[in-house]
C-alpha cells in the first residue's frame, strides 16, 4: 500500500478539524485515497523552517495544542507530513513554501507551479541555496511513477539529484558481501529524476559518481532495500563541504515512497 497522509487539502467532502490555526481539511481515514499524491522534500540550504502549500491551501503544517499557529515548520534535511504523502485535488497547482516562524511569518520564499493528475504521485523539493536578502529558493517538482502492482521478488530504487552545485550524477548500489554492483539508471542532472531499477532485496553501500568517474562524490553505507517496496534516493547539500558533520555536508537521502 501506498503511504498515504490522511490529509485531503481543496477536497470537497473534508470538514475543518476544531479552530486551530494549523487545522487543514481532511478526508475520514476509513476513506480510500483520491486525488494526486504530494510528499514535500525540504533541502533548501540555509533556508527557514516552513509550512508547505498548494494553491493557497495549507498542506502541512505541525500541530499546535495551544490555540495558534505553532511557529516550528518544517526544517532543512526533513520531509513534511511524517514522510507520508498528502492528497489534494488534481489540476495546476502552484506549491509553495512559506516561513512558518515569527519573523517573516508566512512570508513565500518558493513557489513551483505544476500539473498534478488524479492517481499519480509527486514529490515537491526545495532546493537550492537560500538567498537571505531575496528571501528565496529554489524549487521543482518531480512524478513518483510508482508501479500500481507489487513487485515481491526485488525492491523499486530510483535516484533524484537536489544538489545546486553538483554535476550530473549516477547512483550505484553495491553490495558489499559479494561485491555486487547495480546501476540506478543514467546520470541525473539537477532538479531532475531517474527511473526506478529493480534491487535485489539487502543491504547496500551507496556512491554517486560523474558521469565517465570512478571517483566517489556522496558515499552512504549500510542502507537496506527489502522486496515490494519503492524507494528515492536523493542527493541533498553544498557539494564544496567536506566536513563530515557539517549541517549542509552532500548526503544521499533515503525516502520509502511504499
Amino acid at each position: 500500500m501506498k503511504l498515504i497522509r490522511p490529509f485531503a487539502m481543496l477536497l470537497g467532502a473534508a470538514a475543518l478539524v476544531g479552530c486551530d490555526k494549523n487545522a487543514v481539511q481532511i478526508s475520514s481515514i476509513t476513506a480510500p485515497a483520491s486525488g494526486a499524491s504530494v510528499k514535500f522534500f525540504h533541502f533548501g540550504l540555509n533556508a527557514p523552517q516552513v509550512n508547505f502549500y498548494a494553491n493557497n491551501a495549507k498542506a502541512t503544517a505541525i500541530s499546535s495544542t495551544t490555540g495558534a499557529e505553532s511557529t516550528v515548520g518544517t526544517a532543512y534535511g526533513a520531509v513534511a507530513a511524517g514522510n507520508l504523502y498528502t492528497a489534494l485535488a488534481p489540476g495546476q497547482t502552484t506549491f509553495q513554501a512559506r516561513i512558518s516562524a515569527t519573523v517573516d511569518n508566512n512570508v513565500p520564499i518558493a513557489s513551483v507551479a505544476s500539473t498534478i493528475e488524479s492517481g499519480k504521485s509527486y514529490s515537491v523539493y526545495l532546493s537550492g541555496f537560500y538567498n537571505t536578502t531575496a528571501k528565496t529558493v529554489e524549487g521543482f517538482v518531480v512524478e513518483d511513477p510508482i508501479p500500481a502492482a507489487y513487485d515481491y521478488t526485488q525492491a523499486l530504487v530510483r535516484f533524484v539529484n537536489a544538489s545546486p552545485n553538483a554535476s550530473a550524477m549516477q547512483l550505484t548500489a553495491r553490495n558489499p558481501t559479494t561485491s555486487t554492483d547495480v546501476v540506478i539508471g543514467g546520470s541525473i542532472a539537477y532538479k531532475a529524476a531517474g527511473a526506478f531499477v529493480g534491487v535485489p532485496s539487502g543491504s547496500y553501500d551507496l556512491t554517486t559518481r560523474a558521469a565517465g568517474s570512478t571517483t566517489a562524490l556522496i558515499t552512504r553505507t549500510a542502507v537496506s532495500f527489502l522486496a515490494g517496496r519503492v524507494y528515492t534516493i536523493t542527493a541533498r547539500g553544498d557539494m564544496t563541504v567536506t566536513g563530515t558533520t557539517a549541517v549542509n555536508r552532500p548526503i544521499l537521502d533515503n525516502s520509502l515512497n511504499r
